[in-house]
């Protein structure tokens, strides 16, 4: 009996980025709809809820995609890890497609309960899908959340290299997966206030266009009425790059050449292969 033809290596990776990312946010907006309009959990079970989504993410996907699962993880490794420019856009449209998804799935599993929260689908529920100023609640303008979100992807993004670097003291690969969750409970617990830490552009938009497509009018825009979906994709981009540059700065480019990576670490980026 023959042998079933493979996919291409490109297809069984954006395979990877969508299912990864849409375990993510399976987890990460299904807590804040179950927090926020269900009144069950608080701040805490945000911040573990959305890092456990990361780590099941990413081992979901790692073996297959490198499990990016955010755009600006990809766009970085592509500027500072050698990863096809071919990619980023594809890798960036699985993610945000799986994004999307999740976040239908969310909102038609918590139609009623939403509903009961917030009849008119206001500001009131639309930060369960999508970041706002200040949660939508507290005094924040669109560009001091700006600058939050690019602090937060550079800390995130920093660390991500840390863990993964292969010439580094990272985990081995089953370990990674949670210690990159563990990053991201780090930055719900620290960084979470001023703009609702989206720190990955498909995270955002993704929820943000499935809101939008199922009755939230106003979910391009902030409580100020300003248009603000463009900050968590513009500063998550500009943070991963300062993260990853200066994680090579300050670090990556003084460790010294392994020779024989340890079996088993995370790669930064898929093997080289057909396509």
């Amino acid at each position: 009996m023959a042998n079933p033809r493979k996919a291409p290596k490109i297809i069984s990776e954006l395979a990877a980025e969508f299912a990864g990312t849409l375990i993510l946010i399976l987890f990460g907006v299904g807590v804040v709809a179950q927090v926020v309009a269900g009144g069950l959990g608080d701040h805490d079970s945000i911040a573990w809820a959305w890092g456990l989504g990361v780590t099941l993410g990413v081992y979901t996907a790692a073996r297959i995609s490198g499990a990016h699962l955010n755009p600006a993880v990809t766009v970085a490794l592509a500027v500072f890890k050698g990863f096809s420019w071919r990619k980023v856009l594809p890798y960036s449209l699985a993610q945000t497609a799986g994004a999307f998804v999740a976040a239908l799935l969310v909102r038609w599993n918590y139609a009623d309960v939403l509903a009961a929260f917030d009849p008119g689908h206001t500001f009131k529920s639309q930060f369960v899908f999508s970041t706002m100023p200040g949660n939508g609640a507290l005094p924040v303008g669109t560009w001091a959340a700006f600058g939050d979100q690019i602090i937060g992807t550079a800390i995130l993004l920093f660390l991500i290299l840390a863990v993964t670097d292969l010439n580094n003291t990272a985990p081995a690969a089953n370990l990674a997966p949670f210690i990159i969750g563990l990053i991201v409970v780090a930055i719900g617990m620290a960084w979470g206030t001023n703009a609702g830490y989206a720190i990955n552009p498909a995270r955002d938009f993704g929820p943000r266009l499935a809101s939008f497509l199922t009755g939230y009018g106003t979910a391009w825009r902030d409580q100020y009425g300003q248009l603000y979906f463009w900050v968590p994709i513009v500063a998550p981009v500009i943070g991963g790059l300062i993260g990853a540059g200066l994680y090579q700065a300050l670090v990556g480019r003084y460790l010294p050449i392994t020779e024989e990576p340890e079996p088993g670490r995370v790669p930064t980026k898929p093997e080289p292969g057909p396509t």
